[in-house]
C-alpha cells in the first residue's frame, strides 16, 4: 500500500507585522505594568546570591594551558578554548597581527517564547545572571544555553523550557536563523536565533516573565539591562516599515558581495603560545602596549544557574566602546548609513555594521586621519540630533565589563553625504531588518542598535 501523506497548508506570516506592531504599542501585559516589572526584577536580584570574583590563572578549576601549544581548555574538550590567530589584510598584505581567540565550534540556542494574551503577542524573558555583565543580571532570552549546556556537560540542572526549541516542530517558528557573534574575539562563532510561538500552557517560573514588545522597548532605553542575545533575536523579527528605498535590493545585496571579494583577509590558527605581541602573567593574557583587550579568568556563584559555582576565563576589552548609526530620512524614507564591516573572525569576511564600531582608547595614539570614520561625528554631535543613547554590555558568558555607548543620531549632509565613503551605504531600515532575518548579514552589534531603532519606532507609533 502507498503511504499516505497529510499535506498542511502553509502558514500566512502577512499578519504577523500587524501583531507585532499592536505588541509594541502595549505598554502594560499579562504580567502588569513596568512598574510591576522592576519590582520583580529587584525581587531576582535580591533572592539569589550572586558573586563573581578574579582569580589566577592557577586558580581555574578544570581548565589548563595544554603543554604543546599553551592553549588555555577545558578537560572535557568541551566548551570553549581560547588560541592564537594570525592575521593579514590586504593582498599583498597592508596590515598584519597576532592575537588571542576564542574557538567554540559548537551552535548554541538563543531562543525567545512567544504567546498571545488577550489577543496581545507577549515574550517570555528571563532575569539571568551572566559573570561578565557589569550589573550581573540582566533580561535573557527563554533559552540561552551553548551545546555544552544543554546536553549536560557541566552536569548542572536541565535547561528550562530547551524542548519548545529543540522540538519546535508543534509549534508556530516565527524566526530561526543562524547569525554570527563577535568577530574580533571569536572565530567563525555561530549562534541559532529562534522565535517560537506556542499555543498551549506554559509552565511557570519565578526567574521569568512574559512581557509585550512595547514594555521590552521602554526596558531598552535603560542602561545594561536587556542583554546582548535578547537584542539579537528579537532584531530577527520582521518590522512593519516602507519596503521604499535609496537602493534596490539586488543593488544592496551586489555591493555586499564586491564588498566582500574587495576585502581580502587571511586568518590562520596558531598555537597561544606563538601569539607575538601578548604576553601571559599569572591571572592575565595582555597586549605589550596594553591596548586591545586581556584575558583574565574568575570564580563565580549564582544559585540561579544550573551550575551553582563554576571558574572560567573571560575577556576583558581595554576602554568603554561607541557603537552608532548614523541615519537620515531620505526622500521621506528613514535610511541607515552601515558600512561593510570585516572582522577576523567572520566566517563570510564581511557584513553590515553599524557606522562606526570601535573602541577609542584604541585609536588615542594616532592622528585624528587614522581615526575610524564618522568617529569625529559621533563623538561631537548636538544632543538635539541624538535619537538614542544607552550603555549596552556584550555578551557576558565569555567578556568581562564589556560595554558599549549605542547610538542613533540624526544627520545631515554635513555629517553624512549621500555619497558615503567607500566601504559604506545607505540601506533603508526596512532592508536591514529583512537583512537581519538572513545569517550572516548584518553583525551582532548592527542588530542590537536594529532592536533599539525598531524600539523608537514603536514609540513613535
Amino acid at each position: 500500500m502507498t503511504a499516505q501523506i497529510a499535506l498542511t497548508r502553509p502558514r500566512d506570516d502577512q499578519g504577523l507585522p500587524a501583531r507585532l506592531a499592536r505588541s509594541a504599542a502595549a505598554r502594560h501585559g499579562v504580567s502588569g505594568s513596568l512598574e510591576d516589572f522592576h519590582a520583580w526584577f529587584a525581587r531576582r536580584r535580591a533572592a539569589t546570591r550572586f558573586a563573581v570574583d578574579r582569580i589566577p590563572f592557577g586558580g581555574l578549576d578544570g581548565w589548563y594551558f595544554r603543554d604543546d601549544t599553551g592553549d588555555l581548555v577545558h578537560r572535557s574538550g568541551r566548551f570553549f578554548s581560547v588560541g592564537g590567530l594570525r592575521v593579514a589584510v590586504g593582498d599583498p598584505p597592508t596590515a598584519t597581527w597576532h592575537q588571542p581567540i576564542i574557538g567554540q565550534p559548537e551552535i548554541g540556542i538563543l531562543g525567545i517564547m512567544a504567546k498571545e494574551f488577550d489577543g496581545v503577542l507577549h515574550f517570555l524573558v528571563q532575569a539571568k545572571m551572566e559573570p561578565g555583565n557589569p550589573n550581573l543580571l540582566q533580561l535573557s532570552p527563554s533559552v540561552q544555553a551553548t551545546r555544552s549546556n544543554y546536553t549536560g556537560v557541566h552536569q548542572g540542572a536541565a535547561v528550562r523550557y530547551l524542548e519548545y526549541f529543540t522540538q519546535a516542530e508543534g509549534h508556530r517558528v516565527l524566526s530561526d536563523v543562524l547569525q554570527s557573534e563577535h568577530g574580533s574575539w571569536f572565530y567563525r562563532k555561530r549562534n541559532r536565533n529562534m522565535v517560537v510561538e506556542v499555543s498551549g500552557d506554559v509552565p511557570p517560573h519565578e526567574d521569568f516573565r512574559w512581557l509585550t514588545l512595547g514594555q521590552i522597548a521602554e526596558l531598552l532605553r535603560y542602561d545594561n539591562l536587556v542583554n546582548m542575545d535578547s537584542r539579537s533575536v528579537l532584531a530577527s523579527l520582521p518590522a512593519d516599515v516602507t519596503p521604499r528605498a535609496l537602493h534596490s535590493d539586488t543593488e544592496l545585496l551586489s555591493w555586499l558581495a564586491a564588498m566582500r571579494s574587495a576585502h581580502f583577509v587571511r586568518t590562520e590558527r596558531i598555537p597561544l603560545r606563538s601569539a607575538s605581541g601578548w604576553t601571559r602573567g599569572a591571572a592575565s593574557i595582555d597586549h605589550e602596549r596594553g591596548r586591545y583587550f586581556s584575558v583574565v579568568a574568575v570564580a563565580v556563584q549564582a544559585g540561579n544557574r544550573e551550575v551553582a559555582q563554576w571558574t572560567q576565563p573571560l575577556f576583558e576589552p581595554r576602554g568603554e566602546g561607541v557603537v552608532a548609526f548614523l541615519t537620515r530620512e531620505i526622500e521621506g524614507v528613514p535610511h541607515i548609513l552601515v558600512r561593510a564591516r570585516a572582522e577576523a573572525g567572520f566566517l563570510d569576511t564581511v557584513e553590515f555594521g553599524p557606522t562606526v564600531q570601535t573602541i577609542p582608547e584604541n585609536h588615542a595614539h594616532l592622528p585624528p586621519e587614522k581615526h575610524p570614520p564618522f568617529l569625529d561625528v559621533v563623538s561631537g554631535v548636538r544632543p538635539d540630533r541624538v535619537r538614542y543613547s544607552v550603555l549596552q554590555s556584550e555578551e557576558g558568558g565569555r567578556f568581562l565589563n564589556a560595554v558599549s555607548r549605542y547610538m542613533v543620531i540624526d544627520a545631515d549632509e554635513s555629517m553624512a553625504p549621500l555619497a558615503p565613503p567607500f566601504g559604506f551605504r545607505w540601506v533603508s531600515h526596512g532592508q536591514l531588518a529583512e537583512m537581519a532575518r538572513h545569517g550572516h548579514y548584518v553583525n551582532v552589534h548592527a542588530r542590537t542598535l536594529l532592536t533599539c531603532l525598531n524600539a523608537l519606532a514603536a514609540r513613535a507609533r
